[in-house]
């Protein structure tokens, strides 16, 4: 891993610091080109091109120690997909004191104001943001991304950390017009593809102080950190789990900074965090 030391095959280990990925690789036994959809861990240094990134397929899920197959592939030899699919999407809104001055808000919400995205708007790396024929002003929207590891449900801020698998870039896209006029969130937050996730789950980083980024077609339009969030991580895992019950997998949106724009068909979008890596989709109109 890390040190240069490969794991075995088979062997279970627990892994304080790796990258989660779910990915795609032609069937290697059949050779029929039949789709495999696999986990794995993403081995390299941080920050380096995929080139220099491998990818070690890993036995079962990740929400336990991690027993690798012994099969391993190039990064770009493999077609990244989500790095989870939620059983939901909980999401805060408001929750970034530039983006409420932006929104034409004079003081943030008293208290946390959460909204679901269905899981069929998650999507993964490259896959398009589909804007549909009725869509109005669609806008991307840059967040940091939670992503539980085991069920939590009345926790403490503390407990509430301990059950963090680990952290992935979110664009919580949504369409401005339909928001306006429905006087709530779920149409303009709830299309397919509307939730892009990925590339892959960090499971170390330290989420307080993270520079998080959009671009759309190289052009920089949101620039903060996750120092700036009104409620942090624990804060906000607290409030929700006293909620529902959340559930391995699921996938907690921390909300999004100033520089909300509009994305159009043609444009590429990327979230890019500190940390974690970079997600980019392109849009097209469907």
């Amino acid at each position: 891993m890390r040190d240069g030391v490969r794991p075995s095959a088979t062997a279970p280990v627990t892994l304080p610091h790796v990258r989660i990925a779910r990915f795609v690789t032609p069937s290697p036994a059949t050779g029929t080109g039949i789709a495999n959809i696999q986990w794995g861990v993403v081995e390299g240094a941080a920050g380096a091109a995929p080139s220099a990134l491998t990818v070690a397929a890993i036995a079962d899920h990740p929400f336990g120690p991690i027993a690798f197959t012994g099969d391993r592939w190039a990064l770009p030899d493999v077609r990244l997909l989500p790095p989870i699919l939620p059983s939901k999407v909980v999401a805060v809104g408001k929750n970034y004191a530039s983006h409420v001055r932006e929104m034409g808000g004079d003081a943030p919400p008293e208290t946390p104001i959460i909204f679901l995205k269905p899981s069929t708007s998650v999507c993964g790396p490259g896959d398009p943001i589909r804007l549909p024929v009725e869509a109005g002003r669609v806008d991307h929207e840059a967040e940091l991304a939670i992503v539980l590891g085991r069920p939590l449900k009345g926790a403490s801020a503390g407990e509430a950390l301990d059950a963090v698998l680990g952290y992935t870039c979110a664009n919580d896209v949504t369409d401005r017009t339909m928001q306006s006029a429905d006087g709530q969130w779920t149409r303009a937050k709830g299309y397919d593809s509307y939730c892009p996730l990925g590339p892959w789950i960090e499971t170390a980083v330290d989420p307080t102080d993270l520079r998080v980024t959009a671009s759309v077609n190289g052009e920089v339009r949101q620039d903060s950190r996750t120092s700036a969030l009104l409620r942090d991580v624990a804060t906000l895992l607290e409030f929700m789990s006293g909620v529902m019950t959340l559930l391995p997998g699921d996938v907690i949106l921390t909300g999004t900074p100033a520089g909300v724009g509009p994305i159009i068909d043609g444009d590429t979008v990327t979230v890019e965090i500190e940390g974690i890596g970079a997600l980019t989709n392109p849009v097209r109109a469907v």
